[in-house]
């Protein structure tokens, strides 16, 4: 079993000083017992209608005027009598989302002001708590700085940039009034064909759980904390079909080896609250999972906080799942497996009913005090109790400027540099990247003047997709090209996505190899998430490929830039490409990072957090089974990405050699290893090079992965310097859950690798 996660601090009014970070010492003890006791003193005075509202949550638009939930009137403001009904009647204790898009700051303050002032007129007192999806900075706020998204982030393999750019996000949900986010995702991203792909840290367990954790400590422990959850927990990222919200079917002993991990780091780290898979794993939906939701999450890993369910997930136990005859049955299911409280959310049945089965004695109070004490000690760690949950002063809200310097540089370090082999137009000797010379360049490709593609889904609305919430003043691709080389150097070509021939022969009749320097086309993908996103293969669209082997028939050099949110395959013309740039969805400061790569302004430093497949049917991740590798008849390899997991160019190659074990002869279990490795910058500018170091077990009683990654470390090798770096790994982690499902480290032969660098030790015992 694992440590549970730290006390939150508090007084006993709820003052938060640190959440999720005390230490264990007399004054931290001393709150604890001091929250204990008030939240234990209010619950005493709870009815059962009371705590069945407190763990309902409904969605805004349900106490706003407007027909329904989803058809507000504009511009949104509450109903006094839909907030009587819910607030003070049904004593609801939760309210989420938005009415549909963003809202300035003032509109956030005046919503939720009334909301806290409705719930303070009930006899209880006390007040709501406010959810909010604010997914690469703060989602709905009008003006709030967007940064990469977190498929992106991961692509920095920087957790220090990671969790400044998360504490400044908490800042500006905050500053609007709202305590708890629903972020951040800690899925492993196994099949390129999932929609939520993008909201990721990518395929890696180790990768995804670090990101994980300083996304964790940046909302939890920064200047303005807020709540972090982590969703969707979990096997939400591994359906079998790869469309959203469709069955998984994952063996215990993979859900404990790749997809918990993350949720254990980031549990450890004190995360405040965890959303449900809204999916079935193994023919169980996971919101009537009792194994899954209470054996695993509260007693194997400690999970102390709050668990909160998805979008009406217990209704979909009866309505989509068909393991439930009623609404009742499958409260008395979602209940009964561990769910504190229900996202309902857009009917007032839920608190009724929930009720109505405690009086039945289906559901015993008790069940219903354990979830609301967990709700009520999580409204005092964010100081609701002391606030009465009301908005900051709209003064205190932050200037953009002091917050957008991270995203930026965030959305630098993500663009990864793929392929960069034609050759440049001055300097035949030299690679085509960075652009240089006097030339024109050719601007084109759907992605290319949208800032919608460069933030994609969670922006501004849900799907993303209207102009309307995008930010003023930012740029889009063309935009900043035109900012960083010139607007006289730069001929655009507009396209949309349903773009066809005659618009290709088009631009190849006005734009030739003697009057172009090269072709900069943006290549990607529209706005998306969740089911809109479903595909049937991820190919990349047949007209973009069609645009790419036209310029490079027309003979102008092609340096492709795809801006979305997974890989799409592209073996056909990734060879008729002299570069490729994967920009992921780099947020409000994407375009001129990419801007600057091109240029070379900026020397490129992400890397891929995903494997990029060859093949559309091919899904396979970094850590394959050996078998994975085997040829088939026609003597291809079972393994051929087009891109591998931590692939990315600079533009002054770094070299690593001469790999060293300095560690005793002798290693036991238990023991720390290091390992040093030199790195040559073999180039003429500074780089900063990330070093990745993967283990393999050479034999092992459950078949071992081909590398399973282990450590890695940034560093930045000056132009022309050689240097030594150390990295350490705990034997600790060179286990496996092996056939009894319990975490095992087997003696023998283990391998080193960083790059193509390797070597073997002995485990002892």
């Amino acid at each position: 079993m694992r440590t549970p996660p730290p006390i939150f601090c508090g007084t006993l009014f709820g003052t938060i000083a640190i959440l999720g970070g005390c230490q264990p010492d007399v004054s931290s003890s001393f709150a604890a017992d001091r929250k204990v006791q008030f939240v234990d003193s209010v619950l005493g005075t709870l009815s059962v209608e009371d705590k069945a509202g407190e763990m309902t949550q409904l969605t805004l638009g349900m106490v706003c005027v407007g027909e329904k939930s989803d058809k507000l009137e504009e511009p949104h403001r509450l109903d006094t009598a839909k907030l009587k009904q819910v607030i003070v009647d049904l004593k609801v204790g939760s309210i989420l989302n938005c009415g549909g898009h963003a809202y300035a700051p003032a509109q956030w303050h005046e919503l939720i002001s009334g909301i806290q002032a409705a719930a303070a007129s009930k006899a209880t007192g006390i007040p709501v708590l406010y959810g909010i999806d604010a997914i690469h900075g703060a989602t709905y706020t009008s003006g709030a700085v967007m940064g990469p998204q977190q498929i992106g982030l991961a692509a920095t393999w920087d957790t220090a940039l990671v969790r400044k750019f998360a504490e400044n996000t908490a800042i500006e949900v905050q500053a609007s009034g709202i305590p708890w986010n629903f972020s951040p995702v800690l899925d492993v991203a196994r099949d390129p064909r999932w929609p939520r792909f993008w909201e990721t840290f990518g395929e890696a367990p180790k990768l995804v759980g670090d990101m994980g954790v300083a996304t964790v400590k940046g909302y939890q422990e920064g200047p303005s904390p807020i709540a972090a959850t982590l969703k969707h927990y979990v096997g939400y990222s591994r359906p079998l079909s790869g469309k959203d919200r469709t069955p998984a079917w994952i063996p215990e002993r993979q859900l404990r080896q790749i997809f918990l991990p993350p949720f254990a780091a980031a549990i450890d780290a004190g995360a405040a609250s965890i959303m449900v898979n809204s999916g079935e794993v193994n023919g169980i939906p996971v919101h009537a999972d009792g194994h899954i939701l209470k054996d695993i999450l509260r007693d194997d890993l400690g999970f102390k906080g709050m668990l909160v369910t998805d979008w009406e997930d217990i209704r979909f136990l009866f309505k989509r799942h068909m393991v439930a005859a009623d609404y009742k049955e499958a409260i008395v299911m979602a209940i009964d497996a561990g769910i504190d409280m229900s996202m309902v959310p857009t009917d007032l049945e839920f608190p009724v009913l929930l009720a109505e089965l405690v009086r039945e004695g289906r559901i015993s109070e008790s069940r219903l005090d354990e979830s609301v004490r967990r709700i009520l000690s999580m409204k005092y760690d964010l100081g609701l109790f002391e606030s009465g949950g009301m908005p900051p002063s709209l003064e205190t809200y932050p200037n953009r400027e002091d917050v957008s310097g991270t995203a930026a540089r965030a959305a630098l370090e993500s663009i990864t540099l793929l392929k960069n082999e034609g050759q440049h137009a001055l300097y035949p000797e030299q690679p085509i990247l960075p652009i240089g010379g006097t030339g024109r360049i050719l601007v084109t490709g759907p992605t290319a003047n949208s800032l919608n593609y460069l933030n994609g889904g969670w922006t501004g609305t849900w799907q993303g997709k209207k102009t309307k919430y995008n930010t003023p003043g930012m740029p889009t691709a063309v935009e900043a090209m035109r900012e960083e080389f010139g607007a006289d150097r730069i001929a655009f070509e507009s396209l949309d996505f349903n773009f066809g021939d005659r618009d290709i022969k088009r631009i190849t009749s006005s734009h030739d190899s003697r009057s172009t320097q090269c072709a900069v086309v943006f290549l990607g993908e529209e706005t998306y998430t969740e089911t809109p996103g479903n595909v049937e293969d991820i190919e990349l669209f047949d007209n973009q490929q069609s645009l790419v082997k036209a310029l490079h028939g027309a003979g102008i050099p092609v340096i492709g830039v795809y801006i979305g949110g997974r890989p799409r395959t592209h073996a056909g013309i990734e060879p008729l490409m002299d570069a490729f740039v994967m920009a992921y969805l780099p947020g409000d400061f994407g375009a001129q990072a990419i801007a600057d790569v091109l240029s070379g302004a900026f020397n490129p430093s992400g890397r891929l957090p995903f494997t990029w497949p060859r093949f559309a049917s091919a899904h396979l991740t970094y850590d394959r089974k050996h078998t994975e590798n085997i040829s088939d008849t026609s003597g291809s390899e079972g393994f051929q990405p087009l891109y591998t997991f931590g692939g990315g160019l600079s533009y002054s190659n770094v070299a690593t050699t001469g790999i060293e074990l300095l560690s005793p002869d002798t290693v036991s279990v238990g023991d720390q290893i290091s390992v040093k490795v030199t790195l040559e910058n073999q180039g003429t500018r500074s780089s900063t090079e990330t070093v990745i170091l993967y283990s393999q077990d050479r034999v092992a009683s459950i078949t071992p992965a081909v590398d399973e990654l282990r450590a890695y470390k940034q560093v930045v090798v000056p132009a022309g310097a050689t240097m030594e770096v150390i990295m350490d790994v705990s034997t600790e982690d060179l286990g496996f859950f092996g056939r009894n499902n319990e975490y095992t480290i087997e003696p023998g032969t283990f391998g080193i690798r960083i790059k193509g660098e390797i070597l073997d030790f002995e485990l002892l015992q």
